[in-house]
């Protein structure tokens, strides 16, 4: 009797062991035919392959009212894949090496892989951080480290950035910088060096500088003015009434205007630029009458793009601004004579630049051929 009942656990025991390990093979089975870790990072989202013009039909959240403190979602128009290819692990490792920064990755770009890799029209871009990653302001939606006494600039710097852009191939080159208000020129010599080194080594690149403000000093935007750039770019963040809330305490609107109208009166035939972020609590009156000041300062170019929080201790957004409202600034500001208008949720002060540049050039010069 009592070796019967011993016989029947162990038969129970190697059954129970059996449909175990018939469990066990399955799951490893649905684990090795399933999507790999690859396949994730490709398609994180499956809505991201949805049609543009499905996004009017979101129904999700897109503005924060008065008094909520709560988060907003992403909304599917801001997702992106995370960045891959040859030339971007190239243009990293290389950075790395020289000791360069780029505004692309301390501003936690959203575009940096399509901008480093050319996209699809293959016009690659790359924004070079200058003077250190440490800014002597604290923008309160800027992600970059702060300090009142940062570490002195490299002095290699400018050699050391023409000589990776002249090897990685790029068209379009954007030289931006913190701000240097420890520095008697605010780094503006620096800046016009580097430039320099640049065209030495290659004429045929276009270069961007995205300045400071350099504290509303004409002597300091001349040195930009004559260094032998392409593009003079500083941008007036986000409008009048939000300044203030937005930007430090040294970065005024009305400064910031002085400084882009004046390059025009130092070089009228030089092109200037400027950048609006959207979605911090701006009206469209509000938004209007910026772009309205900036072609007044004789501006060519603007942007617009979606501001996004990037750590939890910046502001928050208080609206996802959707395609449509972008398209509506993009006619906005073609109708007041600017330049170029690039207006885009994902749209950032250099992305793709080059792009955009170009596209708008060639158009003029087949305008112009045709008349």
């Amino acid at each position: 009797m009592l070796k019967s009942r011993i016989l029947t656990r162990i038969n129970c025991q190697n059954t129970c062991r059996l449909r175990e390990k018939s469990h066990l093979e399955t799951l490893r089975e649905r684990v090795a035919n399933g999507p790999s870790l690859q396949d994730f990072i490709n398609d994180p989202n499956p809505v991201l392959k949805e049609e543009p013009e499905k996004w009017d039909e979101y129904e999700g959240k897109l503005k924060r009212e008065k008094g909520e403190d709560q988060r907003l979602r992403l909304p599917p128009w801001l997702k992106r894949t995370i960045p891959m290819g040859k030339n971007y692990m190239k243009i990293k490792e290389q950075l790395r090496g020289l000791n360069l920064h780029t505004v692309c990755e301390e501003a936690r770009c959203p575009n940096i892989g399509e901008c480093w890799g050319g996209g699809e029209h293959g016009t690659q871009t790359a924004t070079i951080m200058l003077l250190g990653d440490t800014c002597t302001r604290g923008c309160r939606f800027c992600s970059v480290k702060t300090s009142r006494t940062p570490p002195p600039p490299d002095p290699e710097e400018p050699r050391n950035t023409a000589k990776a852009i002249a090897s990685w191939g790029l068209d379009y080159i954007v030289l931006t910088s913190v701000d240097r208000d420890d520095l008697p020129d605010g780094g503006s010599n620096h800046f016009a060096e580097t430039v320099r080194e640049i065209k030495n080594r290659n004429s045929n690149i276009l270069v961007e500088c995205l300045v400071p403000d350099f504290r509303g000093n004409l002597a300091q935007v001349q040195t930009i003015v004559d260094c032998g750039l392409d593009v003079y770019a500083h941008n007036i963040e986000t409008v009048e009434k939000l300044t203030p809330y937005v930007r430090d305490r040294r970065a005024q609107y009305r400064q910031s205007l002085f400084t882009l109208e004046n390059v025009k009166k130092i070089n009228p035939e030089l092109i200037t630029k400027s950048s609006i972020m959207l979605g911090l609590g701006e009206t469209d009156e509000e938004v209007e009458a910026t772009l309205k000041d900036l072609r007044e300062a004789g501006v060519d170019c603007v942007t617009l793009g979606q501001y996004m929080q990037p750590t939890k201790r910046h502001l928050k957004v208080i609206e996802y601004v959707t395609p449509a409202k972008y398209k509506h600034w993009e006619v906005v500001g073609q109708q007041m004579g600017f330049l170029y208008v690039a207006s885009g949720p994902l749209v950032r002060s250099s992305y793709k630049a080059g792009e955009f540049f170009i596209a708008s050039i060639l158009k003029n010069r087949k305008s112009s051929t045709n008349s």
